[in-house]
């Protein structure tokens, strides 16, 4: 259901017929040059390979052309591949990753740890345009 209202904001990894990995989003509505990113996931058989990396620069790459600038994400603290995915992220687009915010664990309603909300960008206007790998 996500992926048929949400394909624009979405992407799936494949490899031949198998569904190997996804990241979901959605433009934020007070800031359609916002794109969040609700999940990311990658089958164990394919993590570190850069699948995950190449999921989140083909969605840049695509919605930059609609006019998104920014990418928000909420990490928790303690999950270091995450961390370090986003970050790479930033790097490979030539932009920052800066912290936009904490939701408390309290904020939740079950058990749940604080996550720490990010801001990437803003990424190049012009398609293709990044800094090198």
């Amino acid at each position: 259901m996500w992926c048929h209202d949400f394909a624009g904001t979405s992407a799936v990894a494949r490899v031949g017929n198998d569904v190997v990995g996804f990241v979901i989003g959605y433009l934020r509505p007070t800031r359609p040059d916002t794109v969040v990113v609700w999940q990311i996931a990658v089958d164990a058989s394919q993590r570190g390979r850069g699948t995950a990396g190449e999921l989140l620069d083909a969605l840049v790459g695509r919605l930059i052309e609609q006019g998104v600038r920014h990418l928000e994400t909420t990490i928790t603290p303690d999950n270091a591949a995450s961390n370090a995915l986003f970050a790479a992220l930033a790097r490979r687009w030539g932009t920052t990753m800066d912290t936009a915010g904490t939701f408390d664990a309290g904020e939740f309603p079950d058990e749940h740890e604080s996550e720490v909300r990010f801001r990437i960008g803003p990424f190049p206007a012009a398609p293709g345009v990044r800094a090198a790998s």
